[in-house]
């Protein structure tokens, strides 16, 4: 089971300041170093929102699809990590060239360490989302790097870089985040352990095997106030939380129960300050946001740690554009049908272009351990 634990709130955290996908994919598969293909440290890349990545025929799947496919080596552990991103331009009807404001990070070898490799899916919103998110892409990661305790205490390290790399983003005189911001799902591939920072509502998804069965174990919680915990924390800070129909007064504003994301995901609670009809989000941690930020909506992330083993097939990195209309162990079971990368991000990218109306991002690793 993977150990849950938030980072290190700042003292002040209440008061300071579509029908196709837009897809990121990465799988990555572990096994013998020994292949002669494989190759200490792969190229790192980070996913701009126009990147353009080698084409690989999709199958079963009528979206066109641009990805990668690399290797690497994790010697500590005689591992190999195998990896994909694959991407697809987002299409609203209404607006077809609205900006895509997704962003990928991948850097292997972070500290020159053979053992020591970073992925993250960065799902900006607002009018400056994708500057947002392509900020935070390139700073996060810088600081996670620069860490000396990195190694050591990766939690910590977390911690730190989410929070400073807020801090800079408020402070960056070329981005408007009062009303823009994004939500990060990283992973963090330390020999065989895997630590998942999660700000916001995207989440990742360890696949287990238990007999004849590969089930779906979540790596994060999405921080939404449908958790009475975060909702709770941002009552606190100043938040109302209300529907968009308690809002406008079509339902009554005192009942304070909402269901389940699965079943009322359609009119979620949404944050708003206490004499205005904004901010309005979904989300109760995000980087960015600083009007959000003084009803509790906080850059802390929450981290949790995995063991790999040879019980774990694969893990999935995905945005709230996958999980908003499949649940973890569909995702899983669709993954698991493929043994190609590639065609299982085809297959999400599919299943998702039928069921979603907005951008999505994943990303899914295989794992094979001997």
């Amino acid at each position: 089971m993977p150990r849950f634990l938030s980072g290190l709130l700042p003292s002040n955290w209440c008061a300071a300041s579509s029908f196709f996908p837009k897809l990121f994919n990465f799988r990555c598969k572990m096994g013998c170093i020994q292949g002669k293909c494989c190759r200490t440290c792969a190229p790192s890349s980070d996913g701009d929102n126009d990147e353009e990545l080698s084409v690989y025929p999709a199958k079963n799947t009528n979206i066109p699809a641009t990805m990668s496919l690399d290797v690497i080596d994790i010697p500590s552990h005689n591992l190999r990590l195998s990896y994909s991103v694959l991407s697809q331009r987002g299409y609203y009807p209404e607006t077809p060239d609205k900006e895509n404001q997704d962003s990928y990070c991948i850097r292997t070898c972070l500290k020159g360490n053979p053992n020591l490799h970073f992925f993250g899916v960065f799902d900006g919103h607002g009018l400056c989302g994708a500057q947002c998110s392509t900020f935070v892409k390139h700073r996060l990661v810088e600081k996670l790097s620069d860490d000396p305790a990195l190694s050591d205490d990766p939690i910590k390290a977390y911690s730190t870089a989410f929070l400073a790399t807020n801090d800079e983003l408020h402070s960056n005189s070329d981005i408007d985040d009062s009303m823009s911001g994004t939500t990060a799902i990283t992973g963090l591939v330390i020999g065989d352990k895997l630590y998942v920072a999660n700000v916001g509502d995207s989440r990742a998804v360890l696949a287990v095997k238990e007999g004849d069965r590969v089930v779906a174990q979540d790596l994060s919680i999405d921080q939404t106030p449908f958790r009475k915990d975060e909702c709770e924390r941002v009552k606190l800070c100043g938040a109302r939380v209300l529907s968009v129909d308690q809002v406008e007064g079509i339902k009554d504003p005192r009942i304070q129960s909402w269901g389940d994301e699965e079943t009322d995901g359609n009119d979620p609670p949404r944050l708003w300050v206490q004499d205005g009809m904004y901010p309005g989000t979904a989300f109760t941690r995000s980087v960015g946001d600083s009007m959000a930020e003084k009803i509790g909506v906080v850059a802390d992330p929450e981290v949790s740690t995995v063991q790999l083993t040879g019980d774990n097939p694969f893990f999935v990195v995905a945005s709230d554009g996958v999980f908003e209309f499949l649940s973890s162990q569909t995702v899983v079971d669709m993954v698991n049908k493929y043994a190609d990368p590639r065609d299982a991000c085809s297959a999400i990218a599919n299943e998702s272009y039928k069921l979603c109306s907005w951008i999505i991002s994943f990303l899914i690793a295989d794992l094979l351990l001997d």
